[in-house]
């Protein structure tokens, strides 16, 4: 049998000050596991210079390539845009800061390989794997959003919005291919997406520390991802989710 092959797929905005550790990460863990691996990292219209320091990487690492959005177009539609370029048989997305260890992908894969199709991270799960935590505003906001998840959509997951989650390859063709949500409420569609077509999800519990440099603002993008929950409804109701058969096939 054939080794598997894995996408990381890194949306990046203004990450000059942090990318290049992350990418020392990822690359050392690739090596330590042998994996056949592409990074793919997003731009989102970066004004630092992301960019450069990309390309600067994958002029001396094959294995690493750059893409870029057609302006700033969100968190959604940069992990979209990385997901529906990806090769491999397993698809894997991450904050550019690796709030999340890359070691951590270690859990997602082998709940892949136990026969889920998605396995998401979740620092809610095992709360005392959070290494530094949210701001209490941040936390009741996510409680509130939560709750919001199961009433609205029927999502009873613990952490929608922790950014660590690997996709079989079917799987990531199913969702990504219907997801019309381009910024910070894309998980829930997703999810939504996924639940929808009978995919099995793991939630699965990981380390994880808040970073200061997030750029999601707590009450103007909240709003907005209530907003989104609304409108993932409205779109089913109306149809725009186009149905495919879910297949599932064991790694």
């Amino acid at each position: 049998m054939e080794p598997l092959t894995f996408s990381i797929v890194l949306p990046a905005y203004n990450e000059a000050a942090r990318i290049a550790a992350s990418f020392d990460k990822l690359l050392e863990y690739a090596r330590e596991h042998a994996w056949k691996i592409e990074i793919i990292v997003v731009n989102d219209g970066s004004t630092d210079d992301t960019a450069d320091i990309v390309r600067r990487y994958a002029a001396q690492h094959p294995s690493l390539r750059l893409i870029e959005n057609p302006g700033n177009r969100g968190k959604g539609f940069s992990v979209r845009n990385g997901m529906l370029h990806a090769r491999g048989d397993i698809l894997l997305f991450s904050d550019a800061d690796l709030s999340s260890p890359i070691q951590e992908a270690d859990k997602l894969v082998a709940a892949l390989q136990a026969g889920a199709d998605l396995a998401i991270g979740s620092r809610w799960v095992r709360k005392e794997l959070q290494v530094v935590r949210q701001p209490l505003r941040r936390r009741m906001l996510g409680r509130l959003f939560n709750l919001a998840l199961r009433m609205v959509l029927g999502l009873n997951f613990k952490d929608t919005q922790c950014g660590f989650k690997a996709f079989r390859r079917p799987a990531a063709e199913l969702v990504f291919t219907q997801q019309q949500i381009e910024t910070w409420g894309f998980d829930p569609e997703l999810l939504y997406l996924a639940s929808k077509a009978g995919l099995r999800i793991v939630e699965v519990p990981v380390y994880w520390a808040h970073s200061e440099g997030t750029r999601l603002h707590p009450l103007r993008d909240g709003i907005r991802m209530f907003a989104q929950l609304f409108q993932i409804r409205w779109n089913a109701i109306t149809g725009k989710y186009h149905s495919r058969p879910a297949i599932s096939h064991p790694l």
